[in-house]
């Protein structure tokens, strides 16, 4: 049985030969470039054999014709554009693409290469239709990306009201302790905050009916819940409780026990501060090193971290917040800075060490393990609606290519 190797999906109208025939023709004259009525028929075979494979109808010989010619034109006007704007593909980046597309494909390189060779296929053409892809991909980017632009408010619509999305919402499981008046509700909330257990308070206090389970509501997504509950829980996290909310019934407080989905995410967080020192021209390694030294001799002796921060530390970003650093997770830092503060104690002041900006110490202010479940969810809806806006402007961009270049058909029969 043939075995089926999935390519990218244009590669067969970008074709590469290495047979033309002596009498072969320039069929189409494309701004400062040609197609030749070889590469025309070699693609429009291409085209064929894919829809023999898959046994799917195709059109008729004469539309698939008109279709392929389209195709070559566009490719070759991106061709131009990114000739022009000195756009190329490294040898190491295609090497690094091929030999994912033979993994992809479960096989190692040269395994991939022997397959290509068995099927009767050119591995020199494949990476040359390779290349030129990654091409006309890098000025479609640049040309169209540069180009959408997602608001705020369009980005809140979407949410509101594509449909999709609402796939991606989690369950969650509530409970609830309902109250007759605010001043009981207050004291229900000044209790949980104090350490009282929730669903305790919930069998003791609610006048709910679901009270005898400490509160406990079914699984139920936020798009299923009543306004005045599904307001109040978006954006708090597993663990957290709303403040009193008012009814008809009288005072609601939820809080979220769990959540489940295919977009649920918890992420381990740090929230750090630091010193850096770089060396410069004035201070090379060892004495950049020996300042800081001194200067965390000071943080040991009691002096204030974040004032000498503030003081001394050549970190932009941080240094006027006394060297305070954004809650981050792993992955987001050089690796040794990464791997000093996921080792250590909070509160302990770290070794001096170097990365690649310098040589550093730090502190762990606190850790945290975060609800990462609606950013999850708002980086797929904003990749869909990118991806959307990405389609509508590529198609208008390479309508107007199009209509701007000139373009002959010759008539060859």
């Amino acid at each position: 049985m043939k075995k089926t190797i999935f390519l990218f999906a244009a590669l067969i109208s970008i074709p590469t030969f290495s047979k033309i025939e002596t009498l072969d023709r320039i069929a189409v004259i494309v701004d400062d470039g040609i197609l030749m009525e070889s590469q025309i028929e070699f693609a429009l075979s291409e085209i064929i054999k894919r829809y023999d494979e898959q046994k799917i109808p195709k059109p008729s010989i004469e539309v698939l014709k008109e279709q392929t010619i389209e195709k070559l034109i566009i490719d070759e006007l991106q061709l131009q554009m990114a000739e022009r704007a000195g756009i190329r593909i490294s040898d190491t980046e295609l090497n690094t693409t091929i030999s994912r597309l033979a993994a992809n494909n479960g096989m190692a390189l040269e395994e991939f290469i022997g397959y290509l060779n068995s099927q009767g296929e050119s591995y020199d053409s494949l990476r040359e239709n390779i290349k030129k892809e990654m091409t006309i991909q890098r000025i479609q980017r640049g040309r169209v990306g540069s180009s959408i632009n997602i608001t705020d408010k369009e980005f809140d619509a979407f949410l509101a009201t594509d449909e999709s999305l609402k796939e991606l919402e989690p369950e969650l499981l509530v409970r609830q302790i309902l109250v007759k008046t605010a001043s009981d509700a207050q004291l229900i909330v000044n209790s949980i905050d104090e350490g009282v257990i929730f669903a305790d308070l919930a069998k003791e206090k609610s006048i709910s009916s679901n009270a005898s389970s400490g509160g406990l509501m079914n699984w139920r997504k936020i798009s299923d819940m009543p306004s005045l509950y599904a307001n109040a829980l978006n954006g708090i996290d597993v663990g957290e409780h709303t403040p009193p909310l008012e009814s008809g019934s009288g005072f609601h407080i939820l809080k979220i026990e769990e959540k489940r989905g295919d977009f649920v995410r918890y992420e381990d967080q740090w929230l750090v501060r630091h010193i850096l020192l770089m060396p410069s021209e004035i201070r090379n390694l060892d004495e950049t090193e020996q300042e800081l030294i001194l200067i965390r001799d000071r943080v040991m002796d009691g002096e204030d971290f974040g004032e000498l921060a503030k003081e001394f530390s050549e970190d932009p970003g941080s240094a006027l917040k006394g060297g305070e650093l954004e809650w981050m997770g792993k992955g987001i830092t050089a690796a040794e800075f990464e791997k000093t503060f996921t080792n250590i104690e909070i509160g302990v002041t770290s070794e001096i060490f170097q990365t690649e900006f310098g040589f550093h110490f730090l502190e762990v202010l606190e850790e945290r393990n975060k609800d990462m479940t609606r950013d999850t969810i708002e980086n797929r809806a904003f990749n869909i609606l990118y991806s959307r806006k990405y389609d509508e402007e590529l198609e208008n961009t390479l309508r107007s290519m199009r209509a701007e270049a000139f373009i002959e058909i010759k008539d060859l029969d």
